[in-house]
């Protein structure tokens, strides 16, 4: 499941985006600071970074710089000047959106541009983990532990793939809070303690062992993915 990274001030536009993204099949990460933002960009790789350059605590060009070396970035923003638009071409964005747009525009344009970089493979197989003992097939939505599928809600299934995206990273309770649901308030973040707990459950007696608890900083996939 590719993963976008959304970087915009106006969370109106955020959890738009979000929505369309996520129904448009994409694992999808939200932030409003172009700090937290550059933070994300190198712990998390994202596939794909959507960005607004209007940000409030840095210049999202230097978003930009950062990012576009390692991962393709699609500009968001109010600034349609044609000056404005070849100048972010020209610092490196691979497209350029000016508000107001339509969100299955950008959809459209975010798998474009992923297109481009897949050039054309077939999609692979479904990833095992620890030696074949857990099977996620992001494209079916289906989780199996020694062959035996379990049957998990969206918040279980999201945390567990985004703990299987990178395994042995550690992520924190506000970085699962955002994949998985969109709130970016810290109210919320202990209640990934009991999803975890149901998930865990969920897995059998390989729970533990498949989602390790870090104390005082999260969770992560205590197994390796099979060659």
């Amino acid at each position: 499941m590719p993963e976008i990274l959304v970087v915009e001030d106006e969370r109106d536009i955020r959890d738009v985006l979000r929505r369309y993204l996520e129904r448009a099949g994409f694992a999808v990460l939200t932030t409003g600071s172009g700090a937290e933002a550059l933070t994300l960009i190198d712990t998390a790789t994202p596939d794909l970074v959507l960005l607004d350059l209007g940000l409030p605590d840095i210049d999202g060009t230097e978003v930009l710089r950062a990012a576009h070396t390692r991962i393709p970035v699609i500009v968001l923003t109010a600034r349609a000047g044609v000056d404005d638009r070849i100048r972010g071409l020209q610092l490196g964005a691979d497209d350029y959106v000016v508000k107001p747009f339509s969100p299955t525009e950008v959809v459209l344009r975010v798998q474009a541009v992923l297109s481009r970089g897949l050039g054309g493979h077939e999609q692979p197989q479904a990833p095992h983990f620890g030696q074949g003992v857990l099977i996620i097939d992001e494209v079916k939505h289906a989780v199996l532990v020694r062959g035996q599928q379990d049957d998990l809600t969206a918040t279980e299934w999201g945390i567990l793939a985004a703990l299987a995206s990178v395994p042995g990273r550690v992520y924190s309770r506000y970085e699962l809070v955002n994949r998985v649901r969109g709130y970016e308030f810290a109210g919320y973040e202990r209640t990934i303690d009991s999803h975890v707990k149901n998930l865990r459950h969920k897995l059998g007696v390989d729970g533990s062992r498949l989602v390790e608890t870090v104390v005082g900083v999260g969770y992560r996939l205590g197994v390796t993915k099979d060659a």
